[in-house]
């Protein structure tokens, strides 16, 4: 699927994808203590200065401040401008992949809490329910919007398919932890399901190769730490990340690759 979205389409999208990673950067800190998002408002860490409008723009703040509190002159890590620029990015390319369509608001969703999630397993090895449970209400919303299609031909058959593949997947994570609890907690068995509704609604080859791709992915990494001795055998790592990346490759190449694999046999 690609919509051809215009350019200024995809450039608006970069735009807001810039201000939603500056708020994911308030999301990945605050959510895994347990604080509002919200309230208080963001400040410095060392001299409790409020942040500035001015200096909360989007990467330019960093670059004009040199990375330094106004207030204090604290280094501001390089992490922020980084996770604003990648959603930005995440964003364009999401809207030139769909194009502007009913599933576009799905991608872009899908994208916001993918890079909250990876950032917040990576850091803490947990993936919060404030931010998957609401997901599944949200990702079946938007999964049933792109099926309705206002102003074109609907398509249900498509919704009833993410249904089942959500509840599919949480089941086959549901028991691999009984099998294996080792090898990932509930929090992963908890994305799953919303995963696998947005694998459902792009089809079975999708579900299957981004469900193969996560594993994959994962054990590559894992090897390769092994091999560098970054990791040993009883290290955890968390496998958050690897489903999500694992889900875009099943959403974008998941038919193209069923196809080859099943032309090659």
């Amino acid at each position: 699927m690609i919509g051809g979205a215009p350019g200024l389409a995809i450039a608006l999208a970069t735009l807001l994808g810039l201000a939603i990673g500056s708020f994911l950067n308030v999301v990945v800190w605050r959510v895994p203590r347990g604080e509002s998002v919200v309230h208080p408002p963001s400040a410095c860490p060392r001299c409790g200065h409020a942040i500035r409008r001015r200096d909360n723009v989007p990467v330019v703040s960093w670059l004009l401040l040199r990375a330094r509190c106004r207030d204090c002159g604290e280094p501001i890590s390089a992490r922020y401008p980084a996770v604003e620029a990648t959603t930005g990015a995440l964003f364009g390319l999401a809207t030139w992949y769909a194009g502007i369509t009913w599933i576009l608001p799905a991608l872009l969703y899908l994208v916001t809490i993918g890079v909250a999630l990876t950032l917040i397993d990576l850091d803490t090895h947990k993936l919060p329910d404030a931010i998957v449970l609401p997901s599944y209400v949200v990702v079946l919303a938007l999964l049933a919007l792109a099926s309705w299609n206002p102003g074109g031909e609907a398509d249900w058959g498509a919704l009833v398919r993410a249904l089942v593949a959500g509840a599919a997947m949480f089941v086959v994570y549901f028991l691999l932890l009984v099998v294996y609890p080792a090898g990932m907690g509930f929090g992963d068995v908890k994305l799953a399901g919303v995963l696998g509704m947005y694998l459902g609604w792009f089809g079975w080859a999708s579900l299957v190769v981004g469900w193969f791709a996560a594993f994959v992915l994962g054990g590559v990494f894992s090897i390769g730490l092994l091999v560098l001795r970054r990791a040993g055998r009883r290290s955890g790592i968390p496998f958050g990340p690897w489903m999500i990346l694992g889900a875009v490759v099943g959403i974008v190449w998941g038919q193209p690759l069923a196809d080859l694999y099943l032309g090659a046999l």
